[in-house]
């Protein structure tokens, strides 16, 4: 799994500036105005070869009563308490102010590493306003201009030492076969209740351990002979500093939890029904390459006739398109109706997603697919898909060989990825393609 490095300091000293230059993904708006950053971005970064997912949170000023900047707090304080190591940055140029300080003192409560970067350091002519901020008391202070990638290298380089160590071959050699299970899902969706129904049923528990690097708990367990592990993210955290009454702090416990899963389980509401935040937490679970299962809880409570699920179901579809492969199953945790059944989706569906198909066996057909519809021309003329292999599992991910991959249209990507679904029994999970162009003949 990936460390999780949260960004955080008061508003307007450069937090998302910063996560845009490391990011692959540049998703954070950044105005010269304090607080533009009120909810958390999330990004995929590398660094000396070493990966990590970047929280780029909204600042926070500890003493202030204003309802934004104390949602914008919290929210800090989650990342905070969820991430393997923060940043904490300063503004130079304002210097070194009284809201600082106060972060400094929770920061100096928190068991991990902090690092302490002073931005906005654009020349050496303000190298003297570096000396107010040696009152923090820290060991090394970083200064760098975020603006201009300067001063990076240094702040960078000590950060991905300090994460924790990468784990070993997925951990340890007898949970390798376990198929790991993530309960996700928005606050008072009925996770606990899933996961004591679940533990509850007539099963073998093999330990309880804490997570590598957080506190959630992981629970290996058989049933029915086969094995699993339960993450439940109910359980990530203690939050007992935090309010959580808003619903979007919810992603922090999500990504955590898919990072090492195989299997998601997307609760949802029965009687509430599909909401906007259940769809954030899919569109992690789906870009994460999780296979996601959602679960329709609370059903026992839903006022229903003989076409109640089916509505609901194309409900469900229509509002998360680009789940429509994931099945959906209807139970209610309190009862236990149908939580069983759970398990039989689980094995159906992790079997699709380690599933290799081999490279003739994926040529000969994707021949068949390709000649029943054709690639669109380009500048006149086909663009052909020559070859193709499997390079993947978890999710199934393939490659293909084309003249010019620029030129393969999303509809046509998404017409091969639909046939191959049919053709290889993999309908109920995630596929990647990937389109290479192909090298000349002759070409050394």
């Amino acid at each position: 799994m990936k460390p999780l490095v949260a960004i955080v300091g008061r508003p307007n000293v450069g937090k998302s500036t910063l996560f845009n230059r490391l990011s692959t993904a540049k998703k954070a708006i950044v105005l010269n105005e304090p607080g533009v950053t009120r909810d958390r971005n999330y990004g995929d970064c590398k660094w000396k070869n070493r990966e990590f997912i970047m929280i780029d949170t909204g600042g926070f000023e500890p003493v202030s009563r204003d309802a934004l900047l104390v949602q914008m707090r919290e929210q800090a304080l989650l990342a905070m308490e969820e991430a393997d190591a923060i940043l904490f940055l300063m503004d130079g140029r304002e210097g070194l102010t009284p809201a600082d300080l106060e972060i400094v003192g929770m920061l100096r409560k928190v068991e991990k590493p902090v690092l302490y970067g002073i931005n906005k350091m654009d020349t050496e002519k303000q190298d003297p306003l570096l000396l107010d901020f040696y009152r923090i008391g820290a060991d090394r202070l970083y200064p760098l201009s975020a603006e201009h990638g300067l001063g990076i290298a240094p702040i960078m380089d000590d950060l991905v030492d300090a994460l924790p160590p990468r784990e070993q071959a997925e951990g340890k050699e007898e949970e390798k076969d376990r198929i790991r299970i993530a309960v996700i899902g928005k606050p008072n969706v009925g996770k606990s209740s899933l996961v004591n129904r679940i533990l509850g049923f007539e099963r073998t528990i093999v330990s309880e351990t804490p997570g590598t690097t957080r506190d959630a708990i992981d629970t290996p367990f058989e049933l029915s002979g086969k094995k699993y592990v339960l993450i439940d993210t109910a359980g990530i955290r203690r939050k007992s500093r935090i309010s959580l009454k808003l619903e979007k702090y919810t992603v922090m416990e999500a990504i955590a939890a898919l990072n090492r899963s195989d299997i998601a389980l997307l609760l949802i509401d029965g009687q509430e029904g599909i909401t906007e935040q259940d769809a954030k937490i899919a569109g992690i679970a789906f870009e994460r390459g999780v296979a996601p299962i959602i679960v329709v809880n609370k059903w026992d409570l839903v006022e229903k006739d003989e076409r109640t699920m089916g509505q609901y179901a194309l409900k469900i579809k229509d509002t998360l398109k680009f789940l429509d492969f994931a099945p959906i199953l209807s139970v209610s945790a309190v009862t236990g109706q149908r939580v069983l059944r759970i398990f039989e989706v689980i094995d159906g569906v992790f079997g699709e997603y380690t599933k290799r198909i081999p490279t003739g066996e994926l040529n000969r057909k994707m021949e068949e697919i390709t000649a029943a519809f054709p690639p669109p021309l380009l500048r006149g003329r086909r663009n052909p898909v020559y070859f193709g292999t499997q390079f993947a599992v978890k999710p199934p991910s393939f490659v293909f060989f084309v003249r010019d991959p620029s030129a393969v249209h999303f509809s046509y990507e998404r017409y091969l990825a639909n046939r191959i679904r049919e053709a290889f029994d993999l309908g109920r999970v995630p596929i990647r393609l990937i389109f290479r162009k192909k090298a000349r003949e002759g070409r050394k």
